[in-house]
Protein backbone atom coordinates (compact mmCIF):
# COMPACT_ATOMS: atom_id res chain seq x y z
CA UNK A 1 0.00 0.00 0.00
CA UNK A 2 2.82 1.88 -0.37
CA UNK A 3 1.91 3.48 -3.37
CA UNK A 4 -1.06 4.54 -2.38
CA UNK A 5 -0.05 6.71 0.68
CA UNK A 6 2.35 8.32 -1.48
CA UNK A 7 -0.72 9.78 -3.70
CA UNK A 8 -2.91 10.98 -0.67
CA UNK A 9 -0.33 14.29 -1.15
CA UNK A 10 0.49 16.08 -3.95
CA UNK A 11 3.59 15.34 -3.88
CA UNK A 12 6.22 13.28 -1.57
CA UNK A 13 9.43 14.58 -0.70
CA UNK A 14 12.45 12.65 0.64
CA UNK A 15 12.23 12.02 4.45
CA UNK A 16 15.55 13.11 5.50
CA UNK A 17 17.45 16.69 7.12
CA UNK A 18 18.87 18.66 4.17
CA UNK A 19 22.56 18.88 4.36
CA UNK A 20 24.56 21.80 4.63
CA UNK A 21 26.39 22.18 1.34
CA UNK A 22 29.96 22.18 1.47
CA UNK A 23 30.36 23.75 -0.99
CA UNK A 24 29.44 23.91 -5.19
CA UNK A 25 30.67 20.41 -6.84
CA UNK A 26 30.83 18.51 -3.39
CA UNK A 27 28.82 15.49 -3.87
CA UNK A 28 30.22 14.78 -7.25
CA UNK A 29 27.98 13.06 -9.99
CA UNK A 30 24.09 12.77 -10.24
CA UNK A 31 22.75 10.38 -12.82
CA UNK A 32 19.23 11.00 -14.20
CA UNK A 33 17.30 8.38 -16.84
CA UNK A 34 14.88 9.84 -18.95
CA UNK A 35 13.46 6.80 -21.01
CA UNK A 36 11.46 9.51 -23.23
CA UNK A 37 15.29 11.00 -24.74
CA UNK A 38 15.51 14.51 -25.16
CA UNK A 39 16.14 15.53 -28.33
CA UNK A 40 16.52 19.22 -28.28
CA UNK A 41 17.28 21.95 -25.06
CA UNK A 42 15.17 24.67 -26.59
CA UNK A 43 11.07 24.15 -25.38
CA UNK A 44 9.86 26.72 -27.49
CA UNK A 45 10.87 24.53 -30.18
CA UNK A 46 9.26 20.87 -28.93
CA UNK A 47 6.23 20.59 -26.98
CA UNK A 48 7.71 17.60 -25.42
CA UNK A 49 7.92 17.20 -21.39
CA UNK A 50 11.36 15.76 -21.77
CA UNK A 51 12.63 18.29 -23.59
CA UNK A 52 11.07 21.05 -21.22
CA UNK A 53 12.40 19.30 -18.19
CA UNK A 54 15.92 18.53 -19.09
CA UNK A 55 16.30 21.98 -20.49
CA UNK A 56 15.15 23.27 -16.99
CA UNK A 57 17.91 22.24 -15.31
CA UNK A 58 19.82 25.12 -17.74
CA UNK A 59 17.75 27.41 -18.40
CA UNK A 60 14.50 29.29 -15.93
CA UNK A 61 11.85 31.39 -16.33
CA UNK A 62 11.11 34.46 -14.20
CA UNK A 63 8.73 32.61 -11.63
CA UNK A 64 7.93 28.93 -11.15
CA UNK A 65 5.44 26.57 -8.90
CA UNK A 66 6.48 24.96 -6.13
CA UNK A 67 4.86 21.33 -5.22
CA UNK A 68 2.08 23.02 -3.34
CA UNK A 69 1.18 24.91 -7.12
CA UNK A 70 1.92 28.09 -5.38
CA UNK A 71 4.01 31.07 -7.68
CA UNK A 72 7.67 31.58 -6.33
CA UNK A 73 9.65 34.02 -7.42
CA UNK A 74 12.66 32.74 -9.25
CA UNK A 75 14.77 35.04 -10.89
CA UNK A 76 12.95 37.73 -9.81
CA UNK A 77 12.24 39.69 -5.71
CA UNK A 78 9.16 38.86 -5.56
CA UNK A 79 5.65 37.69 -7.45
CA UNK A 80 3.94 41.47 -8.47
CA UNK A 81 0.25 41.70 -7.36
CA UNK A 82 -2.34 44.40 -7.33
CA UNK A 83 -1.44 44.59 -3.43
CA UNK A 84 1.97 45.71 -3.98
CA UNK A 85 1.77 47.48 -7.25
CA UNK A 86 3.21 45.24 -9.45
CA UNK A 87 -0.06 44.46 -11.35
CA UNK A 88 -2.15 47.13 -12.49
CA UNK A 89 -5.21 48.52 -10.68
CA UNK A 90 -6.72 47.80 -14.46
CA UNK A 91 -4.96 44.58 -15.33
CA UNK A 92 -3.60 45.34 -18.11
CA UNK A 93 0.27 45.79 -17.43
CA UNK A 94 2.38 43.33 -14.92
CA UNK A 95 6.01 44.65 -13.69
CA UNK A 96 8.39 41.78 -13.12
CA UNK A 97 11.54 43.34 -10.87
CA UNK A 98 14.68 41.21 -11.77
CA UNK A 99 16.92 40.25 -8.77
CA UNK A 100 20.33 42.73 -8.67
CA UNK A 101 23.26 40.82 -9.59
CA UNK A 102 22.36 37.07 -11.85
CA UNK A 103 24.66 36.39 -14.55
CA UNK A 104 24.49 33.75 -17.42
CA UNK A 105 26.30 30.75 -17.01
CA UNK A 106 29.36 32.52 -19.86
CA UNK A 107 29.77 35.34 -16.55
CA UNK A 108 27.49 38.45 -18.69
CA UNK A 109 24.94 39.80 -16.78
CA UNK A 110 21.14 38.72 -17.18
CA UNK A 111 19.16 41.98 -18.10
CA UNK A 112 15.42 43.37 -18.70
CA UNK A 113 16.80 43.08 -22.76
CA UNK A 114 17.01 38.80 -22.60
CA UNK A 115 13.53 38.48 -21.17
CA UNK A 116 12.24 41.12 -24.50
CA UNK A 117 13.54 39.33 -26.41
CA UNK A 118 12.24 35.91 -25.21
CA UNK A 119 8.79 37.31 -26.21
CA UNK A 120 10.17 38.43 -29.52
CA UNK A 121 11.00 35.06 -30.46
CA UNK A 122 8.50 33.37 -29.47
CA UNK A 123 5.86 35.34 -30.97
CA UNK A 124 7.41 35.26 -34.14
CA UNK A 125 4.83 34.02 -36.45
CA UNK A 126 7.47 31.79 -38.74
CA UNK A 127 9.36 30.31 -35.44
CA UNK A 128 7.09 27.88 -35.36
CA UNK A 129 7.24 28.60 -31.21
CA UNK A 130 5.64 25.73 -29.22
CA UNK A 131 4.97 27.75 -26.40
CA UNK A 132 2.96 30.44 -27.83
CA UNK A 133 0.07 29.96 -25.96
CA UNK A 134 2.05 31.64 -23.13
CA UNK A 135 2.08 35.04 -24.88
CA UNK A 136 -1.31 35.56 -25.54
CA UNK A 137 -3.23 38.55 -25.53
CA UNK A 138 0.35 39.94 -24.67
CA UNK A 139 0.81 43.42 -27.10
CA UNK A 140 4.39 44.59 -25.77
CA UNK A 141 7.32 43.99 -23.14
CA UNK A 142 9.18 46.86 -22.53
CA UNK A 143 12.30 47.21 -20.47
CA UNK A 144 12.27 50.93 -18.80
CA UNK A 145 16.02 49.59 -17.26
CA UNK A 146 18.34 46.47 -16.73
CA UNK A 147 15.91 44.95 -13.87
CA UNK A 148 12.81 45.62 -15.35
CA UNK A 149 10.05 43.93 -17.41
CA UNK A 150 6.87 45.63 -17.95
CA UNK A 151 4.51 42.83 -19.91
CA UNK A 152 0.97 44.89 -21.15
CA UNK A 153 -1.74 43.35 -22.46
CA UNK A 154 -4.38 43.93 -25.25
CA UNK A 155 -6.93 44.57 -22.23
CA UNK A 156 -7.66 43.25 -18.71
CA UNK A 157 -6.35 40.50 -17.72
CA UNK A 158 -6.44 38.89 -14.39
CA UNK A 159 -4.27 36.25 -14.47
CA UNK A 160 -0.91 37.63 -15.98
CA UNK A 161 1.16 34.94 -15.04
CA UNK A 162 1.77 33.22 -18.60
CA UNK A 163 4.72 34.83 -20.37
CA UNK A 164 7.62 33.95 -18.74
CA UNK A 165 6.61 31.43 -15.79
CA UNK A 166 7.08 27.77 -15.36
CA UNK A 167 9.41 25.11 -16.89
CA UNK A 168 7.23 26.27 -20.59
CA UNK A 169 8.37 29.79 -20.73
CA UNK A 170 11.67 30.20 -19.58
CA UNK A 171 13.81 33.12 -20.43
CA UNK A 172 17.07 32.59 -23.62
CA UNK A 173 20.00 35.18 -23.62
CA UNK A 174 19.43 37.22 -26.33
CA UNK A 175 23.12 37.67 -27.25
CA UNK A 176 23.06 33.45 -27.92
CA UNK A 177 20.28 33.70 -30.11
CA UNK A 178 19.81 36.91 -31.69
CA UNK A 179 20.65 35.21 -35.08
CA UNK A 180 17.79 32.26 -34.43
CA UNK A 181 14.46 33.99 -34.48
CA UNK A 182 11.33 33.60 -36.93
CA UNK A 183 12.85 30.79 -39.78
CA UNK A 184 15.85 30.85 -38.82
CA UNK A 185 15.03 29.10 -35.34
CA UNK A 186 15.24 25.54 -36.06
CA UNK A 187 18.88 25.98 -37.95
CA UNK A 188 20.44 26.67 -34.69
CA UNK A 189 21.44 23.39 -33.96
CA UNK A 190 24.61 24.96 -31.55
CA UNK A 191 22.20 27.53 -30.00
CA UNK A 192 19.50 24.81 -29.65
CA UNK A 193 21.47 21.82 -28.09
CA UNK A 194 24.00 24.07 -26.11
CA UNK A 195 22.03 27.18 -24.01
CA UNK A 196 23.58 29.60 -22.40
CA UNK A 197 21.18 29.58 -18.81
CA UNK A 198 21.30 30.84 -15.55
CA UNK A 199 20.17 27.26 -14.05
CA UNK A 200 22.44 24.97 -11.85
CA UNK A 201 24.32 23.19 -14.45
CA UNK A 202 25.54 24.18 -18.08
CA UNK A 203 25.99 21.59 -21.06
CA UNK A 204 29.20 19.91 -21.47
CA UNK A 205 27.96 18.05 -24.37
CA UNK A 206 24.50 16.80 -26.21
CA UNK A 207 23.66 13.65 -28.03
CA UNK A 208 20.24 13.79 -28.94
CA UNK A 209 17.80 11.02 -28.26
CA UNK A 210 20.74 9.29 -26.48
CA UNK A 211 22.63 11.35 -23.61
CA UNK A 212 23.45 14.82 -21.81
CA UNK A 213 26.39 15.66 -19.53
CA UNK A 214 26.30 18.72 -17.55
CA UNK A 215 28.24 20.43 -14.70
CA UNK A 216 27.90 22.56 -12.10
CA UNK A 217 27.32 26.61 -13.74
CA UNK A 218 30.41 28.46 -12.34
CA UNK A 219 28.31 31.91 -12.18
CA UNK A 220 25.31 30.32 -10.45
CA UNK A 221 23.64 32.60 -8.14
CA UNK A 222 23.89 30.60 -5.13
CA UNK A 223 27.97 29.99 -4.39
CA UNK A 224 27.38 26.99 -2.02
CA UNK A 225 24.98 25.43 -5.19
CA UNK A 226 24.19 23.12 -6.76
CA UNK A 227 25.74 20.19 -4.59
CA UNK A 228 26.88 18.09 -7.54
CA UNK A 229 29.65 18.97 -9.88
CA UNK A 230 28.24 17.13 -12.60
CA UNK A 231 25.59 15.61 -14.14
CA UNK A 232 25.05 12.57 -16.33
CA UNK A 233 21.46 12.70 -18.15
CA UNK A 234 20.75 9.30 -19.88
CA UNK A 235 17.63 9.15 -22.06
CA UNK A 236 16.04 6.41 -24.08
CA UNK A 237 15.14 2.64 -22.91
CA UNK A 238 11.91 1.97 -21.71
CA UNK A 239 10.30 2.53 -18.28
CA UNK A 240 10.80 -0.99 -16.78
CA UNK A 241 14.91 -0.77 -17.58
CA UNK A 242 14.66 2.91 -16.08
CA UNK A 243 12.67 2.12 -13.07
CA UNK A 244 15.03 -1.04 -12.51
CA UNK A 245 18.05 1.07 -12.52
CA UNK A 246 17.27 3.48 -9.99
CA UNK A 247 15.37 1.10 -7.56
CA UNK A 248 17.31 -2.54 -7.99
CA UNK A 249 20.57 -1.97 -9.63
CA UNK A 250 21.20 1.94 -8.03
CA UNK A 251 23.09 2.89 -11.43
CA UNK A 252 21.00 5.87 -11.73
CA UNK A 253 19.64 7.87 -9.03
CA UNK A 254 16.68 9.52 -10.59
CA UNK A 255 14.16 7.59 -12.70
CA UNK A 256 11.02 9.82 -14.42
CA UNK A 257 7.75 9.26 -15.55
CA UNK A 258 7.38 5.66 -14.85
CA UNK A 259 4.44 4.51 -16.22
CA UNK A 260 4.72 0.95 -15.54
CA UNK A 261 1.81 -1.50 -13.81
CA UNK A 262 1.39 -0.98 -9.87
CA UNK A 263 2.81 -4.59 -9.29
CA UNK A 264 6.12 -3.92 -11.04
CA UNK A 265 6.50 -0.78 -9.25
CA UNK A 266 6.41 -3.08 -6.02
CA UNK A 267 8.42 -5.50 -7.45
CA UNK A 268 10.91 -2.97 -8.21
CA UNK A 269 10.90 -1.33 -4.78
CA UNK A 270 11.75 -4.88 -3.36
CA UNK A 271 15.28 -4.24 -4.81
CA UNK A 272 16.14 -1.54 -2.01
CA UNK A 273 18.07 0.49 -3.73
CA UNK A 274 15.47 3.24 -4.63
CA UNK A 275 12.01 4.64 -3.92
CA UNK A 276 8.55 5.51 -5.83
CA UNK A 277 7.60 9.69 -5.58
CA UNK A 278 4.16 10.08 -6.44
CA UNK A 279 0.88 12.99 -6.72
CA UNK A 280 -1.95 14.02 -8.98
CA UNK A 281 -1.67 16.98 -10.83
CA UNK A 282 -3.30 17.78 -14.23
CA UNK A 283 -1.87 15.02 -16.11
CA UNK A 284 -4.19 13.36 -18.66
CA UNK A 285 -3.99 10.57 -20.73
CA UNK A 286 -6.18 10.88 -23.79
CA UNK A 287 -6.74 10.16 -27.26
CA UNK A 288 -6.79 12.92 -29.93
CA UNK A 289 -8.85 12.97 -32.88
CA UNK A 290 -7.71 14.33 -35.93
CA UNK A 291 -10.08 16.45 -37.18
CA UNK A 292 -8.40 16.81 -40.90
CA UNK A 293 -7.07 14.26 -43.30
CA UNK A 294 -3.63 12.24 -43.06
CA UNK A 295 -4.41 10.49 -46.12
CA UNK A 296 -0.75 9.92 -47.36
CA UNK A 297 -2.10 9.73 -50.76
CA UNK A 298 -2.01 14.14 -50.25
CA UNK A 299 0.68 16.39 -51.23
CA UNK A 300 3.35 16.87 -48.60
CA UNK A 301 2.09 20.33 -46.92
CA UNK A 302 -1.17 19.56 -47.32
CA UNK A 303 -1.92 16.23 -44.99
CA UNK A 304 -3.21 17.16 -41.28
CA UNK A 305 -4.45 20.78 -42.55
CA UNK A 306 -7.34 22.43 -42.20
CA UNK A 307 -7.29 21.91 -46.21
CA UNK A 308 -8.43 18.42 -46.27
CA UNK A 309 -11.14 18.04 -43.08
CA UNK A 310 -11.22 14.01 -42.12
CA UNK A 311 -14.25 11.91 -43.66
CA UNK A 312 -15.50 10.94 -41.20
CA UNK A 313 -14.15 11.70 -37.15
CA UNK A 314 -15.74 15.24 -37.42
CA UNK A 315 -19.11 13.31 -37.20
CA UNK A 316 -20.58 13.51 -33.68
CA UNK A 317 -22.25 9.72 -33.76
CA UNK A 318 -18.48 8.45 -35.04
CA UNK A 319 -16.48 10.17 -32.07
CA UNK A 320 -19.03 9.81 -29.54
CA UNK A 321 -19.30 5.86 -30.19
CA UNK A 322 -15.45 5.95 -30.00
CA UNK A 323 -16.10 7.15 -26.75
CA UNK A 324 -18.94 4.69 -25.62
CA UNK A 325 -17.01 1.78 -26.29
CA UNK A 326 -14.06 2.24 -24.29
CA UNK A 327 -13.94 0.56 -20.30
CA UNK A 328 -12.04 3.32 -18.52
CA UNK A 329 -11.88 1.75 -15.03
CA UNK A 330 -10.16 -1.23 -17.01
CA UNK A 331 -7.24 0.62 -18.12
CA UNK A 332 -6.99 2.37 -14.42
CA UNK A 333 -6.74 -1.15 -13.47
CA UNK A 334 -4.17 -2.93 -15.65
CA UNK A 335 -1.99 0.29 -16.53
CA UNK A 336 -1.74 2.36 -13.38
CA UNK A 337 -3.96 1.07 -10.14
CA UNK A 338 -3.97 3.57 -7.63
CA UNK A 339 -1.92 5.76 -9.28
CA UNK A 340 -4.64 6.04 -12.23
CA UNK A 341 -7.94 7.29 -11.95
CA UNK A 342 -10.73 7.36 -14.66
CA UNK A 343 -10.17 10.59 -16.99
CA UNK A 344 -13.70 12.47 -17.80
CA UNK A 345 -11.73 15.91 -18.44
CA UNK A 346 -9.53 17.15 -20.46
CA UNK A 347 -8.42 19.47 -17.33
CA UNK A 348 -8.86 16.83 -14.37
CA UNK A 349 -6.79 18.88 -11.76
CA UNK A 350 -7.75 21.46 -10.32
CA UNK A 351 -10.89 19.70 -9.80
CA UNK A 352 -12.82 23.01 -9.58
CA UNK A 353 -11.91 22.94 -13.35
CA UNK A 354 -12.59 19.81 -14.56
CA UNK A 355 -15.81 19.37 -16.63
CA UNK A 356 -18.22 16.32 -16.05
CA UNK A 357 -18.42 13.96 -19.06
CA UNK A 358 -21.95 11.64 -18.91
CA UNK A 359 -21.32 8.63 -19.17
CA UNK A 360 -17.14 8.62 -19.17
CA UNK A 361 -16.84 5.57 -16.25
CA UNK A 362 -19.12 2.89 -18.17
CA UNK A 363 -18.63 1.09 -20.94
CA UNK A 364 -21.60 0.88 -23.82
CA UNK A 365 -20.79 -1.08 -26.54
CA UNK A 366 -24.41 -1.88 -27.11
CA UNK A 367 -25.50 2.12 -27.25
CA UNK A 368 -22.10 2.42 -29.74
CA UNK A 369 -23.18 0.14 -31.82
CA UNK A 370 -27.01 2.17 -31.84
CA UNK A 371 -25.87 5.35 -32.28
CA UNK A 372 -24.00 4.48 -35.50
CA UNK A 373 -26.79 2.33 -36.75
CA UNK A 374 -29.25 5.45 -35.93
CA UNK A 375 -26.65 8.20 -37.98
CA UNK A 376 -26.86 5.42 -41.00
CA UNK A 377 -23.46 4.38 -40.54
CA UNK A 378 -23.63 0.85 -41.04
CA UNK A 379 -21.67 -1.92 -42.58
CA UNK A 380 -23.28 -1.78 -46.34
CA UNK A 381 -20.80 -4.79 -48.24
CA UNK A 382 -20.53 -7.54 -45.59
CA UNK A 383 -17.08 -6.89 -44.60
CA UNK A 384 -17.36 -6.32 -41.11
CA UNK A 385 -16.70 -2.02 -41.71
CA UNK A 386 -18.68 0.39 -41.24
CA UNK A 387 -19.09 3.16 -43.45
CA UNK A 388 -19.74 7.10 -43.10
CA UNK A 389 -20.88 8.58 -46.74
CA UNK A 390 -19.24 5.65 -48.77
CA UNK A 391 -15.76 6.32 -46.53
CA UNK A 392 -15.11 2.96 -44.51
CA UNK A 393 -14.18 3.45 -40.54
CA UNK A 394 -11.20 2.79 -41.48
CA UNK A 395 -8.31 4.58 -38.58
CA UNK A 396 -4.65 4.53 -38.05
CA UNK A 397 -4.05 4.49 -33.97
CA UNK A 398 -0.46 5.79 -33.21
CA UNK A 399 1.22 6.43 -29.91
CA UNK A 400 4.56 6.32 -27.77
CA UNK A 401 6.58 3.08 -27.60
CA UNK A 402 5.28 2.06 -24.15
CA UNK A 403 4.57 -1.51 -22.52
CA UNK A 404 1.24 -0.05 -20.93
CA UNK A 405 0.03 2.55 -23.89
CA UNK A 406 0.68 -0.88 -26.32
CA UNK A 407 -1.68 -2.44 -23.81
CA UNK A 408 -3.93 0.52 -24.25
CA UNK A 409 -3.78 0.08 -27.99
CA UNK A 410 -5.01 -3.58 -27.85
CA UNK A 411 -8.14 -3.28 -26.07
CA UNK A 412 -8.97 -0.44 -27.55
CA UNK A 413 -8.44 -1.50 -31.29
CA UNK A 414 -10.63 -4.77 -29.76
CA UNK A 415 -13.58 -2.70 -28.63
CA UNK A 416 -13.34 0.09 -31.65
CA UNK A 417 -13.73 -3.16 -33.89
CA UNK A 418 -16.40 -4.86 -32.26
CA UNK A 419 -18.93 -1.38 -33.25
CA UNK A 420 -17.60 -1.52 -36.80
CA UNK A 421 -14.12 0.09 -37.21
CA UNK A 422 -11.17 -1.38 -38.67
CA UNK A 423 -8.34 0.14 -36.54
CA UNK A 424 -4.09 -0.29 -37.31
CA UNK A 425 -2.14 0.10 -34.63
CA UNK A 426 1.18 2.16 -34.85
CA UNK A 427 3.67 3.12 -31.74
CA UNK A 428 6.75 5.06 -32.59
CA UNK A 429 9.84 5.49 -30.12
CA UNK A 430 8.64 8.57 -27.49
CA UNK A 431 12.57 10.41 -28.46
CA UNK A 432 11.02 10.52 -32.24
CA UNK A 433 7.02 11.39 -31.42
CA UNK A 434 7.61 13.97 -29.00
CA UNK A 435 10.95 15.23 -30.72
CA UNK A 436 9.27 17.68 -32.48
CA UNK A 437 11.57 17.69 -35.58
CA UNK A 438 9.94 19.55 -38.48
CA UNK A 439 11.23 17.27 -40.98
CA UNK A 440 10.04 13.96 -39.36
CA UNK A 441 6.54 12.35 -40.57
CA UNK A 442 6.55 10.73 -37.12
CA UNK A 443 6.11 13.44 -34.45
CA UNK A 444 2.78 13.83 -32.54
CA UNK A 445 2.06 17.53 -33.90
CA UNK A 446 2.84 16.91 -37.43
CA UNK A 447 -0.06 13.66 -36.52
CA UNK A 448 0.41 11.98 -39.77
CA UNK A 449 -2.64 9.12 -38.20
CA UNK A 450 -6.39 9.48 -37.63
CA UNK A 451 -5.84 9.37 -33.48
CA UNK A 452 -2.94 9.08 -30.92
CA UNK A 453 -2.48 8.43 -27.32
CA UNK A 454 -0.62 10.26 -25.12
CA UNK A 455 -0.31 12.57 -21.94
CA UNK A 456 -0.32 16.38 -21.38
CA UNK A 457 -0.43 18.51 -18.49
CA UNK A 458 0.08 22.31 -17.69
CA UNK A 459 2.31 24.72 -15.63
CA UNK A 460 0.53 25.72 -12.39
CA UNK A 461 -2.88 25.81 -11.25
CA UNK A 462 -4.72 28.02 -13.59
CA UNK A 463 -5.20 26.47 -17.21
CA UNK A 464 -5.97 29.54 -19.18
CA UNK A 465 -2.87 29.10 -21.64
CA UNK A 466 -3.17 25.57 -21.32
CA UNK A 467 -7.25 25.48 -22.34
CA UNK A 468 -5.68 27.92 -25.60
CA UNK A 469 -4.30 24.94 -26.87
CA UNK A 470 -7.80 24.53 -28.14
CA UNK A 471 -7.86 27.73 -30.67
CA UNK A 472 -7.82 27.63 -33.85
CA UNK A 473 -4.72 29.19 -34.74
CA UNK A 474 -2.65 27.19 -32.61
CA UNK A 475 -3.29 24.18 -34.95
CA UNK A 476 0.49 23.34 -36.47
CA UNK A 477 1.30 23.88 -39.63
CA UNK A 478 3.76 23.71 -42.93
CA UNK A 479 4.81 27.77 -41.90
CA UNK A 480 4.69 27.16 -38.25
CA UNK A 481 7.40 24.34 -38.60
CA UNK A 482 4.69 22.07 -37.48
CA UNK A 483 4.83 23.11 -34.44
CA UNK A 484 1.63 24.36 -31.98
CA UNK A 485 -0.69 22.91 -29.21
CA UNK A 486 -3.87 22.54 -30.92
CA UNK A 487 -2.60 19.08 -31.67
CA UNK A 488 -6.46 17.47 -32.80
CA UNK A 489 -6.70 21.05 -35.54
CA UNK A 490 -10.33 21.69 -33.49
CA UNK A 491 -11.54 24.98 -34.42
CA UNK A 492 -14.73 26.50 -32.94
CA UNK A 493 -15.81 30.20 -33.05
CA UNK A 494 -17.51 29.88 -29.85
CA UNK A 495 -14.48 28.11 -28.24
CA UNK A 496 -12.77 31.28 -29.30
CA UNK A 497 -14.58 33.50 -28.23
CA UNK A 498 -15.12 31.99 -25.09
CA UNK A 499 -11.76 31.70 -24.13
CA UNK A 500 -10.76 35.28 -24.70
CA UNK A 501 -14.08 35.81 -21.98
CA UNK A 502 -11.63 33.77 -19.99
CA UNK A 503 -8.68 35.93 -19.91
CA UNK A 504 -10.62 38.95 -18.88
CA UNK A 505 -12.68 37.10 -15.89
CA UNK A 506 -11.26 37.80 -12.80
CA UNK A 507 -13.92 36.23 -10.54
CA UNK A 508 -12.33 33.36 -9.87
CA UNK A 509 -15.80 31.10 -9.11
CA UNK A 510 -16.95 32.17 -13.02
CA UNK A 511 -13.12 31.60 -14.39
CA UNK A 512 -13.71 27.90 -13.38
CA UNK A 513 -17.09 27.59 -15.13
CA UNK A 514 -15.48 29.18 -17.78
CA UNK A 515 -12.18 26.77 -17.54
CA UNK A 516 -15.09 23.76 -17.23
CA UNK A 517 -17.42 24.47 -20.39
CA UNK A 518 -14.12 24.92 -22.34
CA UNK A 519 -13.23 21.82 -21.11
CA UNK A 520 -16.43 20.09 -22.25
CA UNK A 521 -16.15 21.82 -25.48
CA UNK A 522 -13.09 20.29 -26.66
CA UNK A 523 -14.36 16.58 -25.27
CA UNK A 524 -18.40 16.74 -26.61
CA UNK A 525 -17.45 18.17 -30.02
CA UNK A 526 -14.58 15.48 -31.34
CA UNK A 527 -11.51 17.42 -29.54
CA UNK A 528 -10.55 14.65 -27.97
CA UNK A 529 -11.37 11.18 -25.65
CA UNK A 530 -10.33 12.11 -22.57
CA UNK A 531 -8.71 8.24 -20.75
CA UNK A 532 -6.84 8.33 -17.66
CA UNK A 533 -6.44 10.67 -14.94
CA UNK A 534 -2.66 10.02 -14.06
CA UNK A 535 -0.61 10.44 -11.41
CA UNK A 536 2.80 11.24 -12.05
CA UNK A 537 5.37 8.76 -10.72
CA UNK A 538 9.13 8.75 -10.60
CA UNK A 539 11.88 6.90 -8.76
CA UNK A 540 14.92 8.28 -6.81
CA UNK A 541 17.71 6.88 -5.33
CA UNK A 542 17.92 6.45 -1.28
CA UNK A 543 20.96 8.03 -0.97
CA UNK A 544 19.83 11.34 -3.18
CA UNK A 545 18.48 13.95 -0.98
CA UNK A 546 16.07 17.14 -1.49
CA UNK A 547 14.12 15.56 -4.26
CA UNK A 548 10.77 17.29 -4.04
CA UNK A 549 7.99 16.24 -6.77
CA UNK A 550 6.40 18.80 -8.54
CA UNK A 551 3.41 18.05 -10.66
CA UNK A 552 2.66 21.55 -11.32
CA UNK A 553 6.17 22.51 -13.23
CA UNK A 554 9.31 20.96 -13.59
CA UNK A 555 10.23 18.01 -12.06
CA UNK A 556 13.91 18.88 -11.96
CA UNK A 557 12.38 22.31 -10.82
CA UNK A 558 15.02 22.19 -7.69
CA UNK A 559 17.58 20.17 -8.97
CA UNK A 560 19.80 22.85 -7.53
CA UNK A 561 18.71 21.74 -3.89
CA UNK A 562 19.66 17.84 -4.76
CA UNK A 563 22.55 16.31 -2.38
CA UNK A 564 24.28 12.79 -1.76
CA UNK A 565 23.58 11.58 1.62
CA UNK A 566 24.59 8.33 2.94
CA UNK A 567 22.92 4.93 2.48
CA UNK A 568 21.31 3.03 5.69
Amino acid sequence: MRLKSLLLGAAAAVALAPAAFAERGSDGEVKIIYWQAPSILNPFLSGGTKDVESASMIIEPLARYNEKGELVPWLVEEIPTVANGGVSEDLTTITWKITPGLMWSDGSAFTSADVAFTHAYCTDPEGGCAQVTKFEGVTSVDTPDDLTVVVTFGGPTPNPYGPFVGGESPILQKAQFENCVGAAASTCTEQNFNPIGTGPFVVTEFKPNDVITMEANPNYRDPAKPAFAAVTFKGGGDARAAGQAVMETGEFDYAWNLQLAPDVIAQMEAGGKGVPVAGFGPLLERIMINQTNADPNLPEGERSTAMHPHPFLQEPAVYKAMSMAIDRPLLVEIGYGQAGKVGCSWVPAPEAFASTFEGCEVQDLDGAKAMLDAAGIVDSDGDGVREHNGVPLSILYQTSTNAVRQDFQALIKEWWEQIGFEVELRNIDASVFFGGDPGSPDTFQKFYADVEMYANTFNGTDPQSYLGNGLCDKAPRPDSQWQGENISRFCMEEFDALHAELSKTADMAERQRIGRELSAMITDNGGMIPLVHRGRLSAHATTLGGVVLNVWDSELWNVADWYRVESN
